[in-house]
């Protein structure tokens, strides 16, 4: 899943709880977004905006599903 593979990648350490958010977030943006190839190079872009809104400060599960999902539908 892309959004682990740029957590392991990135420099910032996440609490256990966080990173469960946003995999789920992020497979609840895939799901929303209709894409079955989790592979496809937009679910890189989802995850880094997932992971820059949590670096953000948004922390509620449904707000940052919505702004993610708002951010690829512009």
């Amino acid at each position: 899943m892309a959004i682990y593979r740029l957590l392991h990648r990135g420099q910032f350490v996440y609490e256990p709880e966080l990173v469960d958010l946003m995999g789920w977030v992020y497979e609840d943006v895939v799901r929303a977004l209709g894409l079955v190839d989790r592979a496809a190079p937009v679910t890189e872009l989802i995850a880094k905006k997932i992971l820059e809104l949590t670096k953000a400060g948004e922390r509620d599960p449904v707000r940052l599903k919505d702004l993610t999902i708002q951010a690829f539908q512009k």
